[in-house]
């Protein structure tokens, strides 16, 4: 399978350092058990917030008085093996390329035999939360994303 993002596979899943585990619940699934397609995304959303705290970025971001927040940009999601209720997964996340204002971010969803299951990526963009217009990042926020 071709994934326009994915040069080069080995490598790219190679470079993952964070991941979170998750467990496939019920209610995700559709009625013959497979995972339901909506739910990667909000894997990726429990994994790249925690990611973003690892990081160091969600404590000014959840401040009532901070002056900027993140938005997503672009999410997709590639599906590579069909998951089912009660499977346990790894969602692995890492910044794959840091812009001005903006984070192309990867993932990368593994089963516990080690199979990858699905891949995605997306952009988030920090903006100012009265204006919202792109902020840029200061270098110690680039320095974060490199876990």
């Amino acid at each position: 399978m071709r994934i326009s993002y994915i040069e080069d596979m080995e490598q790219w899943m190679e470079d993952f350092t964070f991941s979170v585990p998750v467990s496939v619940r019920f209610s995700e699934t559709d009625m013959y058990g497979h995972l339901n397609n909506t739910v990667p995304f909000t894997y990726f959303e429990y994994a790249r917030i925690e990611y973003l705290k690892t990081a160091g970025h969600m404590v000014d971001w959840l401040n009532p008085k901070g002056t900027t927040i993140p938005v997503v940009a672009d999410l997709q999601c590639d599906y590579m093996k069909q998951v089912f209720f009660d499977e346990k997964l790894s969602i692995f996340v890492k910044a794959a390329k840091i812009g001005n204002s903006s984070v192309d971010i990867h993932y990368m969803a593994k089963n516990s035999k080690d199979e990858l299951v699905f891949t995605g990526r997306g952009s988030i963009v920090q903006i100012n939360r009265k204006t919202g217009k792109a902020v840029p990042w200061k270098e110690e926020e680039k320095t974060g994303f490199s876990l």
